[in-house]
């Protein structure tokens, strides 16, 4: 890690580690959806689960990202991603990074066309049904997602802190050659880290502190983006605990040089982010005001997403504290 991937606290950037991950994900899946005879293809991001930063990285260290696919279904593959830390000067490494993406395999003739997956082989019985139980559930996420993508962010004149206009945030980016696929669609990667970037003013904006990335909650796909369009990421503060944030992240695009079209939504997701002092150590955050009926409704939404998150990470921590 050079300190060009650095974020202004001195760690790597989060979407720095995000596109990392997304091209761990994207080689095992393209590598496994040719691995027979037929139409050759290439694997796209439709989305990624909940992605927890468990430990910084640092400047200076090295990156070990691992990929290894855990289910796949009709037209569709499962891939979990580590990340390692490793200090090559003690040899001391640490895992800073756990996530599940999903990935669906495109002709490489016609990027409509979607090819049907060859099949892994497990090693019991029960990581079938347990990968297609986890297959159902993102399916129905995915869905339910797609019904509320009418929502846009407008600008707010004159608004006072800590309210939702105050910290809202948008960027705009043209998409070059540079950041696109053998289709000439936008690498996942690419659109991920800009979206940190963009829930990561929101944040600062907030809290007016250091601020990093905690987890990102379910990355949804729902088109591909092409070259050549102008893509607007906006983001906006949804929720607020003690200790974290909340921040829906939309990116819009607009395809205006081969093909005029409507603008279209076309990725969903939620970041959570901490406050901390210059020490590093963590901040209370300020509490978010809310004005309107909508952003109650947000708040609450993410008042739910928030507690069963914390329900998850009890669960799962009460049965080593009784080993």
């Amino acid at each position: 890690m050079r300190p060009d991937d650095a974020n202004i606290a001195g760690n790597v950037h989060c979407g720095t580690v995000l596109k990392m991950i997304e091209e761990a994900g994207a080689i095992i899946s393209t590598r496994h959806c040719n691995s027979q005879a037929g139409e050759r293809c290439v694997a796209a991001l439709a989305r990624v689960e909940r992605t927890d930063f468990l430990s910084p990285m640092c400047i200076g260290e090295v990156a070990h990202v691992s990929a290894e696919i855990t289910y796949t279904s009709k037209h569709s593959v499962e891939v979990q991603v580590n990340v390692l830390s490793e200090n090559i000067l003690t040899g001391a490494k640490r895992v800073t990074n756990r996530a599940t993406l999903w990935y669906v395999p495109l002709s490489l003739k016609n990027v409509d066309k979607v090819l049907e997956v060859p099949p892994i082989e497990y090693a019991w019985k029960e990581q079938e049904a347990e990968g297609r139980k986890r297959y159902e559930e993102q399916k129905l996420e995915r869905l339910e997602t797609k019904q509320r993508n009418g929502d846009v962010i407008l600008p707010v004149i004159n608004p006072e802190p800590y309210t939702v206009g105050y910290s809202q945030s948008s960027l705009i980016h043209l998409v070059g050659p540079s950041d696109c696929t053998l289709h000439g669609f936008v690498h996942g990667g690419v659109t991920m880290k800009l979206m940190d970037e963009v829930a990561g003013i929101v944040a600062a904006r907030h809290c007016k502190t250091n601020i990093v990335t905690a987890s990102v909650d379910a990355i949804n796909f729902h088109e591909k983006i092409k070259k050549g369009c102008v893509i607007t990421i906006s983001g906006r503060m949804t929720f607020t605990s003690n200790k974290s944030m909340e921040i829906e992240v939309f990116v819009d695009a607009d395809p205006f040089v081969d093909e005029p079209q409507e603008r279209y939504r076309a990725v969903s997701a939620f970041f959570t982010y901490v406050s901390l002092s210059k020490e590093g150590k963590p901040l209370p955050v300020p509490q978010l005001v809310t004005e309107t009926e909508g952003e109650r409704k947000r708040f609450e939404e993410g008042k739910g997403r928030y507690l069963q998150t914390k329900a998850k990470r009890q669960a799962q921590v009460q049965p080593l504290t009784q080993q």
